[in-house]
């Protein structure tokens, strides 16, 4: 008979390189719910659908979602529901998430040609004063 694997917090913050603190965070906002153990139920014990959870968070974060968007999405799947209206819903904000991230660029590739534009502005500026500088005190 096969056992289902947990972890402990501090498993968890090991292997995702994560402080326990940022764990019990993602707890708060109902993205995790382990069971409690021990003494008062001091002890946390994560389920193996709190580290998939946790990864898939974790995940979303680098995709630039909100952790609402991100439990939003996380909680879909934990549903019993046909995947299309998840699947939609994924599509919907990583669509959003896109467009911005477009928008982020263009500013960032402006802001590039701006910079090249004076550094170019500089460096003639600099060879004038330069060449200025040695035909002057060749006289």
């Amino acid at each position: 008979m096969a056992t289902n694997p947990t972890y402990t917090i501090s498993d968890l913050a090991r292997e995702f390189d994560l402080t326990t603190r940022a764990i019990r965070f993602y707890e708060d906002m109902g993205l995790l719910q382990p069971q409690r153990e021990g003494p008062g139920g001091r002890n946390r014990v994560y389920s193996a659908r709190d580290r998939t959870r946790l990864k898939l968070t974790l995940r979303a974060k680098r995709l630039g979602l909100s952790l609402t968007e991100a439990k939003d999405i996380i909680d879909t799947y934990d549903s019993p529901r046909d995947t299309g209206p998840q699947l939609r819903k994924f599509l919907t904000v990583l669509a959003e998430h896109r467009r911005q991230l477009e928008e982020q660029m263009a500013d960032l590739l402006a802001n590039l040609d701006e910079v090249k534009t004076h550094e170019k502005e500089a460096r003639a500026l600099l060879g004038k004063i330069e060449k200025g500088a040695r035909s002057g005190s060749a006289g």
